[in-house]
């Protein structure tokens, strides 16, 4: 492992062990910046190893997360811009460039074993909003709660997705059918 990494890594500790003490001394709102970079710390440093280079991505959504749970008032505007308008042309884009890695031979594959895709379609109508009205039925919450439960089980999951299977170098012909 390079010394950048190792050196990360330690930082990603620190902070960590910082923001325990910070936390259990009741000091929440200055524990919350350590509890941040030690995440954030913690992906890009355990890039070096590579028993745990498969790791660095959740955690690094776990740390981007909690920074937006913890400081949204910085992502909402910035000098009056609205970020919220930066969704769909964001979206374009990451399509856009997942598209443009995979050629017509991709998507042959996908009509030539159609069973994927069937296993697709039924997952998406059928499964899923079961699932979703099971769950539902069975935890007992208010009626808004379980409303909601429903509708993410009814929601096809767009481009995460795609790009889970992107970076996994699965099959994204057959996510993107």
């Amino acid at each position: 492992m390079k010394l950048i990494f190792k050196l990360v890594l330690g930082l990603g500790a620190l902070c960590l062990i910082a923001a325990l003490i910070l936390y259990v001394s009741g000091n929440r709102t200055v524990a919350e910046p350590f509890l941040i970079i030690a995440l954030l710390s913690l992906a890009i440093g355990i890039r070096g190893a590579n028993a745990l280079k498969s790791f660095a991505y959740p955690i690094m959504i776990i740390g981007v997360v909690s920074t937006a749970l913890i400081f949204p008032q910085y992502l909402i505007e910035i000098n009056g811009f609205k970020l919220s308008l930066l969704v769909t042309p964001l979206i374009q884009l990451i399509m856009f460039g997942m598209g443009t890695t995979m050629s017509f031979k991709d998507f042959v594959g996908i009509f030539k074993a159609p069973k994927g895709v069937v296993i697709g379609v039924m997952s998406h109508f059928i499964i899923m909003p079961l699932l979703g009205f099971t769950l539902a039925n069975l935890s007992n919450f208010p009626p808004e709660i379980a409303a909601g439960i429903i509708l993410i089980g009814c929601a096809p999951n767009g481009v995460a997705a795609n790009v889970i299977s992107y970076l996994a170098k699965a099959n994204l012909a057959l996510s993107i059918t």
